[in-house]
């Protein structure tokens, strides 16, 4: 049960109200593939489960009633003969729940987009499905979810904790670069083996014959999206353009006509916790940018995607090169933006309302770029240097002063009258 569960203990916290709320429930979890959503509710309700089944992927509708009547026998300990209909499957469902004397019935249905039609708790990765044809329904699941869990990846330290919980040694800045990679996804962070370097086991993951996670990118896409080529496209582009792109330049990189397919990929993605919606200091809303920042995508577009298969130690061999340094910074600067709460709570502003942005100024003699700007609202800017080391970050007095100077100038572009702040993120 809970003991099982590392963090989540506000989706803990919640499934404990409902189970123990005096009105029948209907909750979705929803969250993207690999993310742990059957873990948490199987273990949670793991000796109070009155009938769980998950759909097949792709499979026929006489396979998916088959599964169904599998696990109702399997549940009941009765037999109850295959039918064609949910609405039959359904009253078996109800005949079996309406011979238990319990006060408290739970039912797991896992995978429903799988179904694509029915109806207790409820879970799905496709989570643009979750989100049109349940969570917001206008039909007959309009307003019958009673709760809805969306279950985001780990957190850093979550991450950390759950390594240290399995025996693993890594130093903070491994367990970092770990994160970088991987993303916080349970599942990818369970395929890891204590035995070996953090490099071992990259190289184990994604460069080795028949690693576990190179094929993971193409699946992962084609369980999320029906249209999968769609969201790849932009996925892709965006890997190429680190800083993010807008939806114009998008539009035309593609060479898309205008219409609203583009914005549905695209909010699907955001949804999805692939691409994430900033805006730069000060823009407006058709200015928004949008930037890849899915860890596992971002890794394996960078190294994985063209990899020729003939060094299965790829990742051991590549760990003082340029390349890696590079892609230590870029990746790390992802990792700090999807964690600001953390940064705010570490600056002590964690209940002062702020806007999260980026800052480029381009003009010749003067460029700038600030890699995070904190605008809060008790007029004050954090400007925010990010910097991956694989020592102690020391700043000398020649950068010291350049990010002094970086910093009239971000006063002078922007003509602002606020107190601002120089904070240094390493790992």
């Amino acid at each position: 049960m809970e003991e099982n569960i590392l963090g989540r203990h506000r989706e803990m916290a919640m499934l404990k109200q409902i189970y123990e709320s005096d009105r029948s429930e209907f909750v979705a979890v929803y969250g993207r593939r690999r993310v742990g959503k059957t873990y948490l509710i199987k273990q949670y309700f793991k000796n109070r489960m009155d009938f769980y089944v998950t759909g097949i992927c792709d499979g026929t509708p006489e396979e998916q009633y088959a599964n169904f009547n599998r696990q109702l026998c399997e549940y009941s300990k009765s037999y109850f003969p295959i039918v064609d209909n949910w609405f039959d499957a359904f009253e078996q469902l109800k005949k079996y729940l309406a011979g238990l004397r319990k006060k408290r019935i739970v039912v797991f249905i896992d995978e429903l987009p799988w179904f694509d039609n029915i109806v207790f708790i409820v879970c799905g990765s496709a989570t643009t499905w979750m989100v049109s044809k349940l969570i917001g329904s206008r039909g007959g699941l309009h307003n019958r979810i009673t709760h809805k869990i969306k279950l985001q990846p780990f957190t850093l330290s979550e991450t950390a904790d759950f390594l240290k919980k399995r025996g693993f040694v890594f130093n903070s800045s491994q367990i970092a670069e770990c994160y970088m990679v991987l993303g916080g996804i349970p599942y990818y962070l369970n395929l890891l083996q204590k035995n070996l370097s953090l490099a071992q086991n990259i190289d184990n993951l994604f460069f080795a014959k028949n690693a576990e996670l190179r094929e993971e990118y193409s699946f992962l896409f084609r369980s999320l999206f029906d249209d999968s080529q769609a969201y790849k496209r932009v996925v892709e582009l965006l890997a190429t353009k680190r800083k993010g792109m807008s939806r114009k330049e998008i539009k035309d990189a593609l060479k898309l006509s205008e219409g609203g397919s583009l914005t549905r990929v695209l909010n699907d993605l955001c949804r999805c916790d692939f691409v994430s919606k900033y805006y730069s200091f000060e823009k407006k809303e058709r200015d928004a940018l949008y930037q890849l920042c899915d860890m596992y995508s971002l890794f394996y577009l960078q190294f994985v995607a063209n990899f020729d298969g003939f060094d299965e130690n790829f990742w051991s061999n590549m760990v003082d090169s340029s390349a890696h340094y590079a892609w230590c910074g870029y990746a790390f600067e992802q990792v700090c933006l999807m964690h600001v709460q953390q940064i705010k709570n570490a600056l002590g502003i964690s209940g002062i309302q702020t806007n999260v942005c980026s800052w480029v100024c381009r003009d010749e003699g003067e460029g700038a770029q600030i890699d995070l700007v904190i605008d809060r609202r008790d007029d004050t800017i954090n400007l925010c240097e990010i910097k991956f080391s694989m020592s102690k970050y020391e700043i000398t007095a020649d950068y010291a002063e350049w990010l002094e100077e970086r910093r009239e100038i971000f006063r002078k572009k922007t003509k602002t009258r606020k107190s601002l702040y120089l904070t240094m993120i390493t790992n």
